[in-house]
């Protein structure tokens, strides 16, 4: 049976042990709508509460709650059960404090979300096998997280999704992993090897479809577009701030994108992913698509992505095609067609010019 997380937006003067009464009253009466309430959690603060109930579908889950008790959620999302406890620690109610009644869970969903990519596609050992290097950096970050008790959602070779509850931690993380990372990697390796990192948070629900996918994506788009090595979302920023009495973010150490730099990148990535593999595209249309003149397109994409819009988009597709070579979802002439560029001799020469090696090398070197 299909598992939904629900959100409710709790009114002025609702607290933590009246969403524990909800919740028991969903218990109560579980069995009339064929659900089955597996936790909550609840953000005193945000005011917010979030619902994992096994449901048949959404509409039986509005109806429990409907008779429940009448709060109806605000949105509901499918989810998996594994995922949610990777981001969130937990599927099933805490254990209840011994000689009290009820379960007061007052735990808020509310993450920091961390994203950690070093490498590509083309610095990975071949056979999966692991390098010196990927031995020492995976163990360096998997001790780090742990230590400022973070907990990994998904990784592989080269990237690491985390969610912390502290906001800190996560910044802190981020450093030492960036601090590590300058000891573990050799000299001569140093042009191979790139750390990124992108730090966003949010809550599980919003208007987007998937568990914390508003999060997921401005924190993607921070860790692979934009220039620096660490960077941070304005509300990661305030909330560190908050919490360490005002201790400033390093600039030198760490990127901060400004409100309207966070919406330029995510109005910039939302048209690009629509349009990077149409070979008819011209830069000129940018600033008509977007909405700004050509100077401030210029200074605002060079401010973030550090390239001009020619090459962002050569490179935003050059990055794409590497990915499906790697994947083999074609040969050299359609990946070549299929990201935009009009004629697989352009393509080898971008290819050669962006990674050192053709096309068809790499393959020989990776795949085959």
């Amino acid at each position: 049976m299909p598992i939904y997380l629900d959100l409710h937006e709790m009114p002025d003067g609702v607290t933590a042990e009246h969403v524990a009464e909800m919740h028991q009253a969903d218990l109560k009466v579980e069995h009339e709508f064929n659900c089955r309430g597996l936790t909550y959690w609840c953000d005193e603060k945000r005011q917010t509460a979030f619902c994992l109930i096994e449901a048949p579908n959404k509409q039986s889950l509005k109806n429990l709650h409907a008779k429940a008790h009448g709060d109806v959620p605000l949105r509901i999302i499918e989810v998996d059960g594994n995922i949610v406890e990777s981001f969130l620690g937990r599927i099933e109610d805490p254990e209840k404090s011994q000689n009290t009644k009820l379960n007061i869970i007052n735990d808020p969903a509310f993450r920091a979300i961390m994203l950690i990519e070093t490498s590509n596609y083309l610095n990975r050992v071949e056979a999966n096998q692991f390098s010196v290097f990927t031995q020492k950096f995976h163990r360096s970050v998997t001790k780090t997280i742990k230590q400022f008790e973070g907990r990994t959602v998904k990784q592989d070779n080269n990237s690491y999704l985390t969610s912390f509850k502290s906001v800190t931690n996560a910044v802190l993380c981020a450093l030492k992993i960036q601090s590590n990372f300058k000891y573990i990697t050799p000299k001569f390796d140093i042009p191979n090897r790139k750390l990124k990192i992108g730090i966003g948070c949010g809550v599980p629900v919003t208007e987007k479809s998937g568990i914390f996918e508003e999060a997921l994506e401005l924190t993607t788009r921070m860790c692979e577009i934009v220039k620096d090595q660490i960077v941070i979302s304005n509300e990661i920023k305030s909330l560190y701030e908050s919490e360490n009495r005002n201790s400033f973010i390093n600039k030198e150490h760490i990127r901060t994108l400004k409100p309207e730099e966070e919406k330029f990148l995510n109005t910039l990535m939302d048209y690009v992913e629509k349009i990077w593999n149409d070979s008819k595209f011209n830069v000129e249309d940018f600033s008509k698509s977007l909405g700004y003149s050509k100077s401030q397109v210029y200074r605002k994409l060079k401010s973030i992505t550090g390239k001009s819009a020619n090459n962002f988009i050569r490179e935003f597709r050059l990055h794409r095609a590497l990915s499906l070579l790697h994947k083999q979802k074609g040969n050299i002439s359609e990946i070549a067609f299929e990201t935009g560029f009009n004629s697989a001799a352009y393509f080898s020469k971008c290819f050669f010019n962006k990674y050192g090696l053709l096309p068809s090398k790499y393959i020989q070197q990776h795949i085959i």
